[in-house]
């Protein structure tokens, strides 16, 4: 203390002003320092906490939340071309409950590393959850068929269980505006091909309706089974996809369904049906959209359904739609179904033959139906379908004793 007395002469308050300054200055460099370690060790814990909320926990794949952001990067980029993917497991649940949770678990990792495998140097892979999976790849660095690895990592077999893959593909940026719609047209058609396989639980439930319902009116299983070339036809004709078409095939195979909630007594009436009973027809469409909805893979079709008996000048059931307010399948269905009606016999009239029938749809264009379609099913669909004379296609018609009449035809 002398000494730095004498050195600068300081007096002993200046002494004591100079060692506070200095215990000021390290304490505010210590404090920085701590700050400084503290803001380094919460951003690296912030950076964890990030990856961690867009990982998969079971996988360490990336999660939704991960596809989500990279689909909306690439959608707004807009110049380079990707395929995105969506795969189901089938078989998986079987295997869960035969086997139980841990070995599902284990499963689930094994087909992870698998999937991450297959695309580590071009592409990315995610687990949305249970047993959907998904990869995300750039065409051009694309080599080989990314479908066919991500099927071949999402496959295994041994004593007693086979697992498989169901799959829908999307091309990004191409046929999606935003990662939400990508992700559910995806969806959509992965369901299309489950739906699509003999043993699916789609088929087979499809069948069985099918058998139930021509088990309690052979006519109306004959009439529907009628309908669904002819829709399929003229989806062809208007150049839907097939996606719409898949749908609207099983929509007219099925728009009938709600006819098994009708009272027998009002099916086989041999007569045209009073005001109570055509109230309770009118429920068909919503019994059958009920029926439909149960299996959430058949909700498309059940959309189809409830609205086949719409009318293009609004004056339709059940919920009064207009022209394009009316989905497309349905309208398509509703054209079909007439013409069916109307070539088809019936208890309480004479059955039209095809010319007849054909000129009544264009009556009804406009009113009952879309105008658009009528001019594709008149011109293009039925010239295709039924190029013999119409007076010897009326000898093959199967005869029917019940089903839909359209409003407009006697």
């Amino acid at each position: 203390m002398h000494i730095l007395h004498q050195s600068f002469g300081l007096g002993g308050s200046g002494l004591d002003w100079l060692l506070g300054r200095s215990l000021y200055y390290g304490l505010v460099a210590c404090a920085a320092g701590a700050c400084a370690l503290m803001f380094g060790e919460n951003r690296t814990l912030l950076s964890a906490s990030r990856a961690e909320a867009r990982t998969d926990p079971l996988t360490g794949l990336g999660n939704r939340r991960r596809l989500i952001e990279d689909l909306t990067r690439l959608i707004d980029r807009g110049n380079e071309q990707s395929l995105f993917a969506l795969f189901d497991l089938d078989g998986f649940k079987a295997y869960n409950d035969s086997f139980g949770h841990p070995a599902g678990d284990a499963l689930l990792e094994k087909m992870a590393q698998n999937l991450e495998g297959a695309f580590s140097s071009d592409g990315a892979a995610y687990r949305l959850g249970g047993d959907e999976f998904c990869i995300l790849v750039p065409m051009e660095a694309t080599r080989g068929e990314p479908i066919a690895a991500a099927s071949a990592a999402l496959s295994e077999q041994g004593s007693g269980f086979a697992i498989r893959s169901s799959w829908g593909a999307v091309f990004i940026p191409e046929e999606a505006d935003d990662a939400v719609e990508a992700i559910s047209l995806a969806d959509r058609r992965m369901y299309v091909q489950k739906s699509r396989r003999p043993r699916s639980p789609e088929r087979q439930t499809r069948n069985v309706l099918l058998r139930a319902l021509h088990e309690r009116s052979p006519a109306i299983g004959d009439h529907l089974q009628g309908v669904a070339p002819l829709a399929v036809a003229l989806g062809q004709a208007m150049e839907l996809d097939h996606e719409q078409l898949d749908e609207i095939a099983r929509a007219s195979e099925l728009h009938d369904i709600g006819k098994i909630g009708v009272p027998d007594g009002i099916l086989r009436k041999r007569g045209p049906l009073n005001q109570e009973e055509w109230s309770l027809m009118r429920n068909h469409t919503l019994i059958g959209e009920r029926i439909l909805s149960s299996a959430p893979a058949m909700a498309p079709v059940a959309t189809l359904v409830r609205s086949t008996h719409e009318r293009w000048d609004g004056a339709g059931y059940p919920d009064s739609l207009m022209g394009t307010e009316i989905p497309l399948g349905s309208r398509v269905i509703a054209v079909c179904d007439a013409f069916m009606a109307m070539t088809q016999p019936r208890p309480w009239r004479e059955t039209m033959n095809h010319e007849d029938a054909l000129e009544e749809l264009r009556r009804c264009a406009g009113t009952q139906f879309d105008p658009e379609l009528v001019e594709a099913f008149c011109d293009r669909v039925h010239v295709e379908l039924y190029p013999r004379p119409a007076a010897a296609l009326q000898a093959d018609s199967n005869e029917a004793r019940a089903g839909d009449v359209p409003d407009r035809v006697p």
